[in-house]
């Protein structure tokens, strides 16, 4: 079983990393963060709860974000591994995440720290555009991930869009409250034995393989 966990500020790239896991070892991806989107554009009282957070780059309340969690990992399809990011946010959230583990007979596996530089991340966070149709990823910060047309996906033809918490302002909140509910959690997992520390400040490809390097068994911690 192949169970990992990133921790890591928003736009550093875990979901990229993510889906190169998922390609070669096959286990589903679990994102807080598109779960928790796909909940905000429900016309409910939650929906419109969690819309509202994320406009404001402020954090859902952890009773429902550990709900979602549980449900999703008593699925069989992590039953095999899988990879989990945006969660935990914060120590309790940490503290509760192992009593999941526990009473589903789940070992923690792998905890990746993803380090990058403020700067780097406020480029690709103001920069990020989404494809609307088949959620492709582009950046118009940058020259070798911008789209070839302007607003336009370069996969499919479908219109990119700028996510509502994609801004300097949503940023900067959400950066703050990393670093100041990281700290706990980074030091638990260090206690466990489980964290490895990785440099996100390299391309998409050296992230990678610093990553499957320790999943794969060809690295000593």
């Amino acid at each position: 079983m192949k169970n990992i966990m990133f921790i890591a500020p928003p736009a550093a790239g875990k979901g990229t990393q993510a889906d190169l896991i998922v390609e070669k070892y096959h286990i589903p991806h679990i994102s807080t963060g598109d779960i928790l989107r796909d909940i905000s554009k429900e016309n409910s009282e939650i929906g419109h709860y969690v819309s509202e957070v994320l406009s404001n780059g402020g954090l859902v309340k952890d009773d429902i974000t550990d709900q979602l969690i549980e449900r999703r990992l008593k699925q069989d399809d992590c039953k095999n591994g899988y990879i989990i990011d945006g969660f935990p946010r914060n120590i309790d959230q940490a503290k509760i995440y192992d009593k999941i583990l526990e009473k589903l007979g789940y070992k923690m596996g792998y905890v990746f720290l993803i380090s990058i530089d403020e700067k780097e991340l406020e480029k690709r966070i103001t920069g990020r555009r989404v494809c609307e149709n088949c959620k492709a990823i582009y950046n118009i910060n940058s020259e070798i991930h911008s789209p070839k047309i302007d607003s336009t996906c370069d996969l499919c033809g479908g219109r990119l869009y700028q996510r509502k918490d994609d801004n300097i302002e949503a940023f900067q909140h959400r950066y703050q409250l990393y670093l100041e509910k990281t700290e706990a959690i980074i030091n638990h997992y260090k206690e466990q034995g489980v964290l490895y520390e990785i440099d996100g400040n390299g391309t998409t490809e050296e992230v990678f393989q610093a990553i499957d390097r320790i999943i794969s068994g060809d690295d000593e911690k």
